[in-house]
């Protein structure tokens, strides 16, 4: 007699884009809710033993509800796992897994393209012929947008993991110079490599920011330390939107002691329609703000959902590993 399948329920499904769940139904019995309202959980939680979330919060009261009784693994769909309450998990013998390392690429990538624009301005120009202003230009070439020349420049990299380090090989191979933060918060002698925050941010012509939200890095730029940068500087983060006091960082590009930010992250997603950030990038062209979307890539979600299937089978095999807790 075969053995009942554990059920398994994905909470927020629709941020896996088009790729295929297949793989899930053929090993476990499935529920699929493409997004789940946090007056939801509950209700949908109960009666599973493993959850899939990306962006769902599981806190402790959903986790010491009645309706959680039968939960045995919660399988974050993504590399962070600050969306689970992960003491009160542990004290309650619930594993929780993640997904390190499948987005390096894209995120990579991404990265490098969101330096790329505003190094190039290459969106803008486009934008411009689409409006028809190229048809008007009295000479071949439109030049109204200043572009920077990459090689020579500093990069600073403040987060220096898989990503952090795929970044800085991509940007050394357009003759980038590259600096290395220490982890914030760091005094006394530091590793071989690494400079202080605050000495990266007065050198680097380029800041990009690949670390994790923790105590330490929360607002990690600010008005303080926004001051510290050239005014030729750009700004990027693809890491966490609360790593940023986003009112300090609009007033300096506003006022232009700032070149320029690219955010794919920021404090609210998806952000209401009078978000500061979202105000701020229609009124200024020295800010972009692209949807949370450098994970993304499809290589990347394919590559998640097979680890995520991975994690779980080795949980069941009495193997389990990328265990948070």
């Amino acid at each position: 007699m075969s053995r009942p399948k554990h059920k398994l329920v994905f909470l927020d499904a629709a941020t896996y884009g088009d790729v295929s769940l297949e793989r899930f139904f053929e090993r476990w019995e499935c529920t699929v809710h493409q997004i789940t309202r946090p007056a939801e959980t509950l209700r949908r939680v109960d009666g599973h033993s493993i959850v899939v979330t990306n962006k769902v919060v599981i806190d402790e009261p959903v986790l010491s509800s009645a309706e959680a009784r039968e939960l045995k693994l919660i399988a974050v769909a993504a590399t962070g796992t600050d969306i689970i309450d992960i003491e009160a998990a542990g004290k309650l013998g619930i594993t929780v897994c993640n997904v390190p390392g499948y987005a390096t690429q894209s995120v990579s990538q991404f990265t490098m393209a969101l330096i790329l624009e505003l190094a190039t301005r290459a969106g803008r120009y486009a934008q411009s012929v689409n409006r028809g202003d190229w048809e008007k230009s009295p000479v071949f070439a439109m030049v109204n947008q200043a572009g920077i020349e990459l090689s020579g420049k500093q990069l600073g990299v403040v987060g220096y993991g898989n990503i952090g380090a795929t970044v800085a090989q991509i940007a050394r191979s357009f003759g980038m110079k590259v600096l290395i933060a220490a982890r914030p918060g760091t005094e006394g002698l530091l590793a071989a490599g690494r400079v202080h925050v605050e000495q990266l941010l007065r050198e680097a012509d380029i800041v990009s920011l690949h670390c994790p939200l923790t105590p330490q890095t929360r607002n990690l730029i600010n008005q303080e330390t926004l001051a510290l940068m050239k005014p030729t500087a750009f700004l990027i983060n693809t890491a966490r939107g609360a790593l940023i006091d986003e009112g300090a960082l609009i007033h300096a590009l506003r006022e232009k002691r700032l070149a320029g930010a690219a955010l794919d992250v920021i404090s609210r997603e998806p952000p209401p329609s009078d978000h500061p950030v979202i105000l701020a990038c229609r009124e200024l062209n020295n800010l972009i703000v692209t949807p949370h979307t450098v994970w993304s890539a499809h290589e990347a979600r394919e590559r998640l959902l097979s680890k995520i299937a991975e994690n779980i089978d080795c949980f069941f095999l009495g193997e389990p590993r990328n265990v948070v807790v």
